[in-house]
């Protein structure tokens, strides 16, 4: 099937659990980007609570999809960025018991169910960022707010190199 949309760039998360919101303040930062110079033609911005379901919908038939969401890991170093970009069943693992996301299930089973769906994009990169808090309340920490830009550039680079609808190959490296 071809590609609806070359990119969709996915942010997940809560604006209302501080640090959680990360994913939301990216596709904001897009969305002021677009309003300055236009994204790549076909670039889809959505903000995401996290629901498999939802996610599916929204990368299903792209090229490109990029999520981006906030982890809250033992030791964290808040603002530190992971990137993934790979085949699920190699590196891409569920957090289990002691998860480090805040939704009830998380992107590794959105992705898993994706693939038994054959529902997933040709090309799929996840930037989970490390945050300090997810209490109730708005706005980012400080070093999560230091973060965004570089982070926001950093997507904008997959998007110009990965956003090409290819013509055959592999669904990721």
């Amino acid at each position: 099937m071809e590609p609806v949309a070359r990119t969709a760039v996915i942010g997940i998360g809560n604006e209302f659990r501080r640090d959680d919101g990360v994913g939301w303040a990216v596709i904001a930062s897009l969305q002021d980007r677009a309003a300055r110079r236009p994204l790549p033609p076909g670039t889809v911005l959505a903000q995401s609570d996290g629901d498999p379901g939802r996610l599916i919908g929204l990368w299903e038939d792209t090229a490109l999809a990029v999520v981006v969401d906030a982890c809250f890991p033992p030791s964290a170093q808040p603002g530190r960025t992971h990137r993934w970009s790979g085949h699920p069943e190699r590196s891409f693992h569920s957090a289990g018991p002691a998860r480090h996301s805040t939704h009830g299930l998380g992107l590794a089973e959105a992705v898993r169910l994706g693939d038994i769906l054959r529902r997933r994009p040709l090309r799929l990169v996840v930037y989970a960022v490390e945050g300090a808090d997810r209490s109730l309340g708005t706005g980012l920490t400080p070093a999560v707010a230091r973060a965004l830009p570089g982070l926001v550039r950093r997507i904008e680079a997959d998007m110009d190199r990965y956003g090409e609808v290819p013509a055959h190959g592999p669904r990721d490296e």
